[in-house]
């Protein structure tokens, strides 16, 4: 009996070992890299303008997700979805104050989950939220259990900030603003958190890490050193064409993110926000070369996990829009691209809709552990394997007005359907991308839309209500 047992132990023990090794190899580390406010006009997704090498260079050692959707599109509803996994009914995080915690105080994060299977886990600017750029330099809205470190860098941009141009004289974070610096990369906030960045690589390389790294540009105002304005001659630049009696088209609340200011803005006040905007994006981009460029100097490059991301889209003009806070595409729509060492390279998953709250049980599942029960995301697993397949077929990105209306978009494959739910009923809005991808065209008053339209709300209220706790409706005023 004892011998047979030694037989099987000694069968068995190689098998062990394999085992073991084999999960020792695939215990990636995680990079995780955020931007503020950068939508999708990248080269990877094929803007003709816009110079992005190092993203781009990035994308081909990656799976580039050409349909990613933020469920919130302002900072801390979408940043608080996608790092806990929960949607923005289920935080209740639906402005820049309520902290989730006070919500959901013994939820497990992105990064807590790390920490809690011995990785090393640390923060480098923006990953929760804040305000930019008037709390750059501090802790903002974090979650101080997330992290096991943190490093807020403050740059130049920060004490320049007299010299920033406003729309809004004496705002910047929520204003079309800019600055075309003085002095170089090194000196700006986001230039300081690249630097720090490496050196954390360096003194960490050797164990299993979870970094979380966020550049606060492009957000407003848009800084960047002078040279990456002079990258973008405003001559060269495009604007923008919005079909007339746009709005007479559309329910009032889809364009209530409008402000006064931006109605008079001239063609030469657009292309100078259109210049300002591209150059903070190709100066993020060269922060993003400097970290990636690190990583695979010290030889982790295929030990690392890197995605890309950004916590919203922005808009340009789009439906004479400026920034974010629609659920339209170009405001709900994230660049996502997700590197793997084991998995596709230099490919586009163009069959599946996808969610930033995906990525919670994307890394987990990518990294070789069990996904954790109620996360409201899907793994994508499968398309960072074979892009072909379909990992998902929808996305919800939901807003508020106020206590006016609340907006619920669901995006598939061919459609992108809106409620905006108000104390009076619900008014929709129908789009479909296989004839109308800038959405200019609402078919929702069609009649022969309307089987469409019951079908597409089917599918976003049970979605919805599969959260652990529904949406909020809103009452009608008593009297």
């Amino acid at each position: 009996m004892l011998r047979n047992a030694m037989m099987l132990a000694l069968v068995l023990m190689p098998l062990l070992v394999q085992a073991q090794e084999k999960e020792k190899r695939t215990k990636y580390n995680v990079l995780f890299l955020m931007c503020d406010d950068l939508n999708v006009d990248l080269g990877c997704y094929g803007h003709p303008l816009v110079k992005s090498p190092h993203i781009d260079a990035l994308a081909k050692e990656s799976v580039t997700f050409d349909h990613a959707y933020c469920q919130y599109p302002l900072c801390s509803p979408s940043r608080t979805s996608m790092l806990t996994g929960k949607r923005p009914d289920e935080t209740r995080v639906y402005d820049l104050q309520l902290h989730f915690r006070k919500v959901l105080p013994d939820v497990v994060t992105l990064p807590q989950y790390f920490m809690g299977k011995g990785y090393t886990v640390s923060r480098i600017g923006k990953l929760y939220h804040y305000g930019v750029p008037s709390q750059i330099g501090t802790d903002g809205l974090d979650d101080p259990g997330s992290w096991q470190s943190k490093f807020n860098p403050i740059g130049r941009d920060k004490t320049d900030e007299s010299q920033v141009f406003s729309f809004e004289p004496g705002k910047y974070g929520g204003t079309l603003s800019w600055l075309a610096a003085d002095g170089d990369d090194s000196e700006q906030t986001d230039g300081i958190a690249a630097a720090y960045a490496c050196d954390w690589l360096e003194k960490h390389r050797d164990e299993p890490f979870f970094l979380g790294c966020g550049f606060y540009r492009p957000h407003t105002p848009f800084v960047s050193p002078k040279k990456y304005f002079e990258m973008y001659p405003k001559e060269e630049l495009v604007l923008p064409q919005v079909p007339e009696g746009h709005d007479s088209r559309v329910p009032k609340f889809a364009v209530a993110n409008r402000k006064k200011y931006e109605a008079d803005l001239t063609d030469e006040d657009r292309l100078n926000v259109l210049q300002a905007y591209y150059a903070s994006i190709s100066f993020a981009d060269a922060q993003i070369g400097i970290v990636l460029n690190k990583l695979k100097e010290l030889g982790l490059w295929d030990k690392t996990i890197v995605v890309l991301t950004s916590d919203h889209g922005y808009h340009m003009g789009e439906h004479h829009l400026w920034q974010k806070m629609s659920v339209f595409e170009k405001s709900a729509r994230v660049p996502l691209l997700i590197h793997h060492p084991a998995f596709a390279k230099d490919q586009h998953a163009e069959n599946s809709i996808v969610e930033l709250l995906d990525l919670y049980p994307t890394l987990v599942d990518g990294c070789g552990y069990e996904l954790p029960a109620g996360l409201s995301g899907t793994s994508l697993v499968p398309a960072l394997r074979d892009p072909t397949k379909t990992a998902k077929n929808y996305a919800i990105t939901r807003v508020n007005r106020g206590n006016n209306a609340q907006g619920f978009s669901l995006r598939t494959p061919q459609y992108r359907y809106t409620e905006w739910r108000t104390r009076e009923g619900i008014e929709r809005e129908l789009y479909d991308h296989s004839r109308d991808h800038d959405e200019y065209v609402n078919l929702a008053n069609e009649p022969n839309q309307k089987g469409v339209m019951e079908a597409l709300s089917l599918q976003m209220n049970s979605i919805l209500q599969r959260q652990t706790i529904p949406p909020e409706t809103l009452k009608k005023p008593k009297g």
